[in-house]
């Protein structure tokens, strides 16, 4: 047995293969698992696929890359708990393509944050964000009030989400663009950041 073990610690070439074979299943035992246990996740009660005002709100909170200063994951950390509220769970982002889980933050974490603001709280913070933060250093976002949402790429990302999965029904996209008309992006941001949480777990 000594001598098998000296033979592979002289062969270079063999201890690789030999390393590569025990990471891989040491991978695969790790992932796997997970893999299977993604596809049983289950949304909590209450959540559902997001309504289009806010799905379009969305998907402006990702092109405008506020997820770059501001995750969406509350740690199991007791510091983040007492400030944030509950620990984010996986079935509160199931319909969240992506996810926008994460630990960059610049500014704080909005997992939790709707209903703890007024919506004139966060367009005056979204237009000027020092008119109620004086020493935020968050960019302004001005244009989204002046933007209206287009309903018809709302219906489309509707339908390409229920093609992967998500619950829509006919009703639903057939009923988008009506559902977001005269609406702005401002509006549409305002819905999306004010849905944040509001199916959490209450507590730490």
């Amino acid at each position: 047995m000594s001598h098998s073990h000296e033979k592979v610690e002289k062969n270079v070439g063999l201890m690789a293969v030999l390393i590569a074979v025990a990471v891989s299943f040491g991978g695969i035992a790790e992932i796997v698992p997970l893999m299977f246990q993604a596809e049983a996740i289950k949304p909590l009660p209450g959540v559902t696929p997001y309504p289009p005002l806010e799905l379009a709100g969305r998907e402006i909170y990702i092109r405008e890359g506020c997820y770059n200063c501001h995750s969406q994951m509350v740690r199991t950390l007791r510091f983040e708990t007492e400030r944030y509220g509950h620990y984010s769970l996986a079935g509160e982002s199931v319909y969240d393509r992506p996810f926008q889980w994460g630990s960059k933050r610049t500014g704080p974490d909005l997992a939790r944050v709707g209903g703890r603001y007024s919506d004139d709280w966060h367009r005056v913070h979204l237009i000027n964000p020092r008119d109620v933060v004086p020493e935020s250093n968050m960019p302004g976002f001005p244009w989204l009030a002046d933007n209206k949402v287009d309903g018809t790429l709302v219906r489309s990302k509707m339908q390409a989400l229920k093609t992967l999965g998500d619950p829509y029904t006919q009703a639903d996209i057939d009923g988008a663009v009506d559902a977001v008309a005269d609406r702005t992006e401002l509006d549409a941001l305002v819905a999306y950041l004010q849905g944040l949480g509001k199916h959490a777990p209450r507590g730490g």
